[in-house]
């Protein structure tokens, strides 16, 4: 049975919450003398309305709520918040094409990065804040801003984070979950302020501070500036992004561990955070190398454009200081590797995760030793534990399934149009929530020029991504919605 009354309040609820936000954008809006002040009014209004009809229709809702519920929560939230936060960018006319504005929407709250927009500069300030901000919101999760609307109903919370859950092998914060959230939320928040202030000490002034910030700690890569950070032409601007998206893309729970706890060993003890750190490295010097034998650049431009690039690719950030569409083309398919690993469980990135990959390496090895040693037991070790066999067989369907979306995703694309590479570029963002492709539709360029079919296509993509495929894919089988 599905327990349709509290969906709807928690979805109502969340929604009174945007409300909130968009009456808040609408002062900022005056503050800076924007035209985009009715444009959030007016979309308060409607999302205020959509959540009150909401909440009436859960009202004398259980708290009975089944993991299928939460599933189904998950869901439809992340798409009521693309859904509604395409709205200023619709109704104040800055984005006429309702596709092209939603498209924006669920870019930003699925973190990708991806925008239709050929002229930023050119949009009100406070847009530009609440189009950041979307993606500061989808980084943590929507979920996470639940734990704030939850209590009301006495559910139980641990559900609802196993459906968004992105770690392979999870620790706890905290044996409550909402003192938990409330730690991993506390990091996020201070690797913001500490990442603005960053910003501004290196000369970036505090409006581009504060939205870098937001997209930079959320793995995300909206800026306020067509051309990027390349726009500023600041080694020390790149080098404070370099270490905050670094930083995003660690687990918060290590991140808890080492800022609150000063657990540094148990930082680098971690597989996870090892692979992560490695490939980092691996990649950035063997691009740096590339790029001063193929391009001429100094060894410290060459290093710096490499870790910045190969950072911003494997946190799924998606920022770029240089056209690397321009770069040999053997230094782009080092790229589209990166593109492909991610970085933690657990951070706010997307594409693989460095523990999936981990877990595949390291189950390949073992199938190897077992051919050999056909009597063996060779168990598959993380961090001293033993991964079981059903973790095992969930990251491989993972893997798999991961492969056949980009495939699919890839094939569609062509069949509209796209030519090999854009299409193959454009599946591989989408799915792993990365921002920047190849071709026309690399860090120079914008995805206006897309077909519409592309495009829906493409959201639908994004937030499967986000949601890590089985929340989203569980929903397309006839098992899910049979009753129990």
């Amino acid at each position: 049975m599905i327990h349709s009354r509290t969906i709807f309040r928690i979805i109502g609820s969340l929604l009174l919450l945007l409300a909130g936000t968009f009456v808040v954008m609408g002062g900022i809006s005056i503050f800076s003398e924007g035209n985009d002040l009715f444009g959030f009014l007016a979309s308060a209004l409607s999302t205020a309305l959509a959540g009150l009809w909401l909440c009436i229709l859960g009202k004398g809702s259980s708290t009975d709520f089944s993991r299928r519920d939460s599933y189904i929560t998950i869901t439809a939230c992340w798409i009521a918040f693309a859904l509604f936060g395409s709205l200023p960018y619709w109704i104040g006319g800055h984005i006429p094409s309702f596709t092209d504005a939603f498209f924006e929407s669920m870019s930003g709250f699925t973190t990708t990065g991806a925008s239709i927009l050929d002229n930023v500069e050119s949009q009100p300030h406070a847009l530009l804040l609440w189009r950041s901000l979307t993606q500061w919101l989808g980084g943590l999760g929507i979920v996470f801003f639940t734990v704030a609307i939850l209590p009301m109903f006495g559910i139980d919370k641990v559900q609802l984070f196993a459906a968004e859950s992105t770690g392979v092998i999870r620790r706890k914060t905290h044996s409550r979950i909402s003192v938990g959230s409330r730690w991993i939320f506390a990091i996020y928040l201070l690797l913001t302020v500490g990442c603005t202030a960053s910003l501004i000490a290196c000369g970036m002034g505090s409006f581009d501070a504060i939205n870098h910030a937001l997209t930079t700690v959320a793995t995300s890569g909206f800026s306020t500036r067509q051309a990027g950070i390349a726009a500023f032409g600041s080694p020390r601007i790149e080098y404070v992004l370099t270490l905050f998206m670094f930083l995003s893309g660690i687990n918060y729970t290590l991140l808890y561990l080492l800022l609150f706890k000063g657990k540094l060993r148990e930082l680098y003890r971690n597989t996870e955070f090892r692979v992560y750190l490695f490939t980092i490295l691996g990649f950035s010097l063997v691009i740096a190398l590339g790029l001063i034998a193929a391009n001429g650049f100094g060894v410290e431009r060459a290093l710096r454009v490499s870790l910045f690039q190969v950072i911003s690719l494997q946190t799924t950030t998606g920022f770029a200081t240089a056209d690397y569409t321009q770069w040999p083309p053997y230094l782009w398919m080092l790229l589209s590797f990166v593109m492909f690993i991610g970085a933690c469980g657990g951070s706010s990135s997307g594409a693989m995760k460095c523990g999936r990959v981990a877990i595949l390496v390291k189950s390949i090895r073992g199938e190897f030793n077992r051919i050999l040693h056909p009597n063996a037991v060779i168990p598959v070790r993380m961090d001293g534990n033993v991964i079981s066999g059903d973790t095992r067989a969930t990251v491989l369907t993972f893997a798999c399934l991961y492969f056949i979306l980009i495939f699919i995703g890839w094939f569609a694309f062509m069949v509209m149009g796209l030519d090999f590479v854009e299409a193959y570029s454009l599946s591989v963002s989408s799915v792993g929530n990365i921002g920047p492709a190849l071709g026309s539709l690399g860090p120079a360029y914008s995805f206006s020029a897309l077909p519409d079919a592309a495009k829906w296509l493409s959201t639908l993509l994004m937030l499967i991504g986000r949601l890590e495929l089985f929340t989203i894919l569980l929903m397309f089988t006839t098992s899910f919605w049979k009753r129990r």
